[in-house]
């Protein structure tokens, strides 16, 4: 049953390098993809005049402008570790990665929820409807190709889990924030479409305002989930339970070990993580023999773990345990 634990653990880890190796990828792709598009929905936004396809650039900008903070994130969280923070700057992607968040609310959300409030309350016609199709369907295609990327990613670290229940046992924000941005993007775009087309076909301008509201609502919601996932990690979340399995049945291995009584795990960061553990040693070790034995779970823990970064250790003898 250890030896499964322990197996299982060590596959769970490389499966968490191989994901935290596709962050930047994934990142870079998006931004590559946001970028493109903003430019084209501003340029068609200002020729025919519309309120979805402005909401529609205001949030690939906005896109843009949060996968180049992620790489903020992903660049300093490799910052060694100095006298201020001796633990390392790993906790930064976090903190930025929430910050992305926020900005997805108050500047995608808010702003689009405004300009179709405008455009509802004073509505004008679309000119030159056809642009903003043709250039809908150019963004989906690319959003589309940074959305697949992103998944390919995300499922390579998902195994049968549910993508909820993945989003939230993940330590690594960056690939999921990227795939929920995309797919709130490709449904901003059939959002956009849609409003477009009920535009032309009832003439009824104020349906351009009503797709700008519609996206940032999805917007928002996105932003909402986004920070709550994000926060959950910048408060401190613990490893996940395989980990805490795996580091157990390694210390009850050892000869000097007669109990385990607590494995307490912290994320610092994606691959960054905290131990602390209280283990009552047997009465007949001596001190050299425990001094001995800590430093050898150290080092095995470690090596089956490359994640855990420090290992604390309280020890109390056997005949002490509080029953």
């Amino acid at each position: 049953m250890a030896r499964n634990a322990l197996t299982a653990s060590a596959g769970a880890g490389a499966a968490g390098k191989s994901e935290g190796g596709e962050s930047g990828k994934v990142v870079f792709a998006a931004i590559a993809s946001n970028l493109a598009v903003t430019i084209t929905k501003f340029v068609a936004a200002i020729f025919t005049g519309s309120a979805s396809m402005l909401s529609e650039a205001v949030h690939s900008l906005v896109d843009t402008g949060n996968e180049c903070l992620m790489l903020v994130g992903l660049k300093r969280s490799k910052k060694p570790p100095d006298e201020r923070h001796p633990f390392g700057y790993a906790r930064e992607l976090y903190f930025w990665t929430f910050v992305v968040a926020l900005v997805i609310f108050a500047g995608g959300a808010v702003v689009s929820v405004y300009e179709g409030v405008e455009k509802i309350l004073h509505p004008q016609p679309v000119e030159q409807p056809w642009i903003n199709f043709v250039v809908l369907g150019i963004a989906f295609v690319v959003e589309g190709i940074s959305w697949a990327i992103a998944l390919r990613a995300f499922n390579a670290s998902r195994g049968e889990a549910g993508v909820f229940e993945t989003v939230h046992a993940s330590k690594d924000p960056t690939v999921f924030i990227v795939l929920f941005e995309d797919s709130a993007a490709l449904v901003g775009l059939l959002i956009a479409a849609a409003c477009l087309s009920a535009d032309l076909l009832l003439e009824q301008p104020v349906w351009d305002g009503i797709g700008s509201v519609l996206i940032g609502l999805v917007l928002a919601m996105t932003a909402a989930f986004l920070a709550y996932e994000t926060k959950s990690l910048l408060i401190g979340e613990s490893a996940r339970p395989d980990l805490v399995r795996g580091v157990r049945a390694l210390l009850m291995e050892d000869a000097a070990v007669d109990r385990v009584n607590e494995v307490l795990t912290i994320h610092l960061g994606p691959q960054v993580v905290i131990v602390t553990v209280s283990l009552d040693v047997r009465d007949e070790a001596s001190g050299g023999q425990v001094e001995r034995a800590l430093a050898r779970v150290e080092r095995r823990v470690k090596e089956r773990f490359p994640e855990i970064r420090r290992v604390f250790t309280e020890v109390r003898a056997a005949e002490h345990r509080v029953v």
